[in-house]
């Protein structure tokens, strides 16, 4: 099922008296993160599909808890925290698969632009995925959830870990970063 029709799916009903649905809400939801959730699973090592269908699975598990009357104080930080789980659950499933080949993607992206511009972009792209790969695993969780918008909270809560230690994850993979010890 892909990402739009999911979300048209769970939009489907609306009440007649013009409140929102508890399908409306996590349509809303949908549409606001999916596309952070795929690019997260992306970084957790996930291919395109998989990533793709691990997305609609973390949604529907949220559609399914608010259903059944559980309360979610931050709706985002436990979307990222359960596809955190589930991508670490589809990952270790896939390892008879080849990795996923981030030039490959690149290539297939910048594909509208000049070959002058397209070896550039995918040669700075490169470099950028190199440093990153050179950072632990946990620095480059903590670095893709901020990237993504998250604080240091809900990185904590979607990690399982103190906001301390995020900061100290990310404190480190910065200094990391800047220094081009990779």
């Amino acid at each position: 099922m892909s990402s739009f029709s999911l979300g048209k799916e769970l939009a489907g009903t609306v009440r007649k008296d013009g409140a929102a649905t508890l399908q409306d809400e996590v349509a809303q939801l949908f549409v606001e993160a999916r596309d952070d959730v795929y690019r997260y699973l992306l970084s957790l090592g996930l291919y395109p599909p998989q990533a793709q269908e691990g997305a609609q699975e973390v949604f529907l598990r949220l559609y399914a808890t608010l259903k059944k009357g559980e309360k979610i104080q931050n709706p985002r930080a436990w979307i990222f925290r359960v596809a955190h789980n589930h991508g670490l659950k589809i990952r270790s499933r896939q390892t008879s698969q080849g990795p996923f080949d981030a030039e490959l993607e690149l290539r297939i992206a910048s594909s509208e632009m000049n070959p002058e511009q397209n070896v550039l972009e995918r040669e700075q792209n490169l470099r950028f995925h190199k440093a990153v790969h050179g950072l632990s695993e946990q620095q480059q969780r903590c670095l893709f959830l901020r990237l993504e918008g998250l604080r240091y909270p809900e990185i904590a809560s979607a990690l399982g870990i103190s906001a301390s230690a995020v900061g100290e994850f990310l404190r480190r993979a910065i200094a990391r970063l800047k220094r081009g010890e990779l």
